[in-house]
């Protein structure tokens, strides 16, 4: 009995010396609930990729997001470039005139790359997002960005999404990539996707969470005066989850879903149905394929 008595004497002392570390681990903040954390280390380069068309709100969007975070102790821990095939000026949308900071053979390497809405991509933009995303923590696209970066072949066997009126297009295009609807942003290891346009605000601001925090990311949104939740909850567009109806009362582009005027908006008839289009690139986008587009809108019927 002296033995046993001896041996609860350390027990204890050992449990006194453990029980206040415990409560000090179960009463530490969570500082973000999502444990897919990246390990920050500044400056934080980020390359912006761009060519003629980009759509201004793709990159200004999170090139203002990763501009704005700033740190407990003041310093501001992104280093923003954009990077394109020349440094030339390029035209975006509505007419906006960039001149890239580097070109693909002599930009820095990146640990953030964010790729917007834009024409058609090199092979030169293709090959540098390629091997470039080998060392990336975020190779991120927005909006139809999802089309370059599907076209590097790194989205195959992944899921990802896009702007929801390019659901249609995307999926026949590459059926080795899981589309998806509803998604606010989709995220695969070091690859992101973020649906149309403003999502890409709350794509970046997922980034910040993953370096620096939920408190950084939400001081980050505090200051740009932004109210979107979005980038806490990458299930939120379930808006856009299903597929609009397309009626002969309310007749949808047979390409992307919208809405169109048939009186005025080209139109093909194929099998003896007239399928209507937004534009002149969705009419030949149709015309290449007409039996897939067929197909898909035939099922919504």
């Amino acid at each position: 009995m002296k033995a046993r008595s001896n041996l609860k004497q350390p027990i204890l002392t050992t449990l006194a010396l453990l029980i206040p570390v415990a409560i000090f681990i179960a009463a530490a903040p969570t500082n973000s609930p999502n444990i897919n954390s990246l390990k920050p280390a500044p400056p934080i380069p980020v390359a912006f990729v761009i060519s003629e068309g980009a759509v201004v709100i793709d990159f200004c969007g999170p090139w203002e997001v990763f501009r704005d975070v700033m740190l407990p102790n003041g310093d501001h821990p992104f280093h923003l470039y954009t990077v394109s095939d020349k440094i030339a000026p390029i035209t975006a949308g509505g007419g906006m005139k960039i001149v890239p900071d580097y070109t693909f053979a002599n930009a820095p390497a990146p640990k953030v790359i964010v790729i917007p809405a834009q024409s058609d991509p090199s092979p030169t933009m293709l090959k540098w997002i390629r091997e470039t995303t080998k060392n990336t923590d975020v190779t991120m696209s927005v909006c139809t960005g999802v089309f370059v970066l599907a076209k590097t072949g790194l989205l195959n066997g992944k899921s990802a999404t896009t702007y929801h009126g390019a659901f249609g297009r995307f999926a026949m295009k590459y059926p080795d990539v899981e589309l998806k609807r509803g998604a606010r942003f989709v995220e695969n290891g070091n690859l992101a996707t973020a649906g149309g346009l403003s999502s890409g605000i709350d794509l970046a601001l997922r980034v910040v969470e993953r370096y620096y925090g939920r408190d950084v990311a939400q001081k980050t949104a505090y200051n740009m005066e932004y109210q979107g939740q979005g980038w806490m909850n990458p299930d939120s567009n379930q808006i856009y989850a299903k597929a609009p109806v397309s009626t002969a009362e309310h007749p949808l582009c047979s390409v992307c879903g919208m809405d169109v005027d048939p009186k005025t908006a080209p139109k093909s008839v194929y099998k003896g149905t007239t399928y209507y289009f937004c534009s002149d690139d969705d009419k030949k986008t149709f015309d290449a394929a007409p039996d897939k587009f067929a197909t898909a809108t035939d099922k919504q019927l």
